[in-house]
Formats: C-alpha cells, sequence, structure tokens
C-alpha cells in the first residue's frame, strides 16, 4: 500500500531533508522511474513502478516495473533477456521520480530494438512545426525475433 494511504507520509521538510524512504505514488499508485546506463549516463527508459515493482527492484537488485498498458507487473528482461542491473537508486527531492542507474545486459532497452527508448529528436521543421527526426536510426536486435511479430 502506497505510505500516502496508511498516513506514514511524512512532513515535506522530512520528505526532502530526512533519510526515510516514503515514494510518492501517484493516485493510480504509480511513481515515475527513469533508467540510465551506469557508464554513459544515457536514459535508456522511462517507465512507472507500482509499490511491488519498486520492492522487487529494491530486493533483487533486477529493475521491476508496472505496465500501465498491460496492467501487470513486470521484470525488465523476462522475456527479451535484455535485463537492467540496478548499480544505484535515486529518488528526487519530493519522491515522485526514482532513477535507477543501471547495467543494461543485452544490446537494448528499447521494445522497438533500439538500445534507448529516447532514439528520436524534435526538430523545428521550415514552417516552424515540431518534428521528429532519428537520432538512433538502427536497431540494437530484432524485436520481432525476440518479442514475437505480435509485440511491436
Amino acid at each position: 500500500m502506497p505510505p500516502e494511504e496508511s498516513g506514514a507520509r511524512a512532513s515535506p521538510q522530512q520528505i526532502e531533508e530526512g533519510t526515510a524512504f516514503a515514494p510518492a505514488f501517484d493516485a493510480r499508485g504509480l511513481v515515475t522511474a527513469v533508467a540510465t546506463d551506469i557508464d554513459s549516463g544515457e536514459v535508456l527508459m522511462v517507465a512507472h513502478m507500482n509499490d511491488e515493482a519498486l520492492r522487487r527492484t529494491i530486493e533483487t537488485g533486477e529493475a521491476h516495473y508496472y505496465s500501465r498498458s498491460r496492467r501487470k507487473l513486470w521484470r525488465k528482461g523476462e522475456s527479451s533477456g535484455h535485463v537492467q542491473r540496478v548499480v544505484e537508486m535515486r529518488v528526487d527531492c519530493d519522491q515522485d521520480a526514482v532513477w535507477i542507474r543501471v547495467v543494461q545486459e543485452g544490446p537494448g532497452a528499447c521494445h522497438t530494438g533500439r538500445r534507448s527508448c529516447f532514439y528520436r529528436k524534435v526538430t523545428r521543421g521550415k514552417d516552424g512545426t515540431a518534428r521528429l527526426e532519428f537520432h538512433e536510426a538502427g536497431k540494437a536486435f530484432d524485436p520481432g525475433a525476440v518479442y514475437g511479430a505480435g509485440r511491436v
């Protein structure tokens, strides 16, 4: 159960300056999680964790997330083998976001077959409108072979 539902959430001063881990889950019971590569600092993915995913990540040292679309807990790499080993976990000032620094095992973190989920950058076209430009066009692995044709 998220701490605020049990009344366990401390004062803003204690949350921001104290040592108690008291994540601020949103109304759906989720906290944002950002995973970066431990060596390069590259952002690999942004996902969500519920209380169980957060606990399992801390207990096992492997990243676990909550899929909003599938409405279920999942361990990163459970179907692809591309596990994220957590080296360090940090929480932001008001404890509503988690940053995990990971060793990304396997060629990529993104279900599209790329190393990172952030493979496009936002640019402005000649007419001033926002467009997407591929920053990392090549794929690190074949997602169809890893996840099956229906997943991608």
